[in-house]
């Protein structure tokens, strides 16, 4: 949900679009910097999430951010916005901050999936006022030298985590997908699940992107598109909405959007429609 005029508005977006569950950024998140949020936004935010039947409320942390840099000082600037998101999601009563483990940049996997694991654990230790707040590790396509693409580098920092309370994962739908996992056949979906349950164990999953995806199986391309309408096609969220083991998982969509949200309310029109 957009947070254009302050966060406040994002519960009013939601209410207006009809969700239980919502995804929001509480920054720019194509800046490194940002004001602080102040007390009148929050208390704003609050009331308007309270009034907005939203259950449910993750945030998303800035696309720079890059904790699996080779470069250290990179990486502690990565780590000091990471430090940032935690403490305003805090604020807000956010307890799901997803993010992308980041990039090696040639150094490869291994190398870049022990810096971000450094990088969580010391995130960890410097928000223990905020030990509400869930480090929640997205899936992602593998796009360049992104890490996450595979089950076994976020079963890899789920591992790597001192405060196993602090970590979760977000599956995103289009991402696992495009990285090679198959979700558009019964037996594909039950695969992938099987292998999700065996490396990383679904009672580490905390919620789900759901997005379709304009590129197709395997392309490592990060592209997401309505649902329905690209190379998924309707039948794995079809899947997912009826799976019970998911019932009580929040389900977010990040789909393409214009300004008056039409978007969102017709794919989540498919969802419903899709429960049987």
């Amino acid at each position: 949900m957009p947070i254009a005029g302050g966060v406040e508005n994002a519960p009013l977006s939601g209410q207006k679009v009809g969700c239980a569950a919502m995804q929001i950024f509480t920054k720019n998140s194509n800046q490194w910097r940002a004001k602080p949020l102040e007390e009148k936004s929050i208390a704003a935010y609050r009331e308007n999430l309270a009034a907005s039947g939203i259950s449910f409320v993750a945030s998303h942390d800035s696309y720079l951010i890059n904790m699996g840099s080779p470069d250290a000082a990179m990486r502690e600037k990565s780590l000091h916005a990471f430090v940032d998101e935690i403490e305003r999601a805090s604020l807000l009563g956010i307890n799901h901050l997803v993010f992308h483990p980041g990039s090696h940049m040639g150094a490869g996997e291994a190398e870049g999936l022990a810096h971000v694991a450094d990088c969580m654990n010391e995130a960890v230790k410097r928000t223990l006022k905020q030990s509400g707040v869930i480090l929640t590790i997205e899936t992602t396509a593998g796009q360049g030298t992104n890490l996450g693409h595979k089950f076994e580098h976020i079963a890899f920092l789920i591992e790597k985590m001192k405060n196993k309370k602090r970590v979760g994962v977000c599956f995103d739908t289009c991402h696992v997908f495009a990285a090679g996992y198959e979700l558009r056949t019964e037996e594909g979906y039950a695969v992938t699940w099987k292998e999700f349950d065996r490396v990383i164990g679904i009672e580490n999953l905390k919620m789900f992107h759901i997005n379709d995806s304009k590129k197709d199986f395997g392309s490592r391309v990060d592209r997401h598109e309505q649902l329905g309408k690209g190379f998924l096609g309707e039948k794995p969220f079809e899947l997912l909405v009826n799976d019970k083991r998911f019932v009580d998982i929040p389900m977010v969509l990040e789909t393409p959007k214009g300004k008056d949200l039409s978007e969102d309310v017709e794919n989540l029109a498919v969802l419903y429609r899709l429960i049987h």
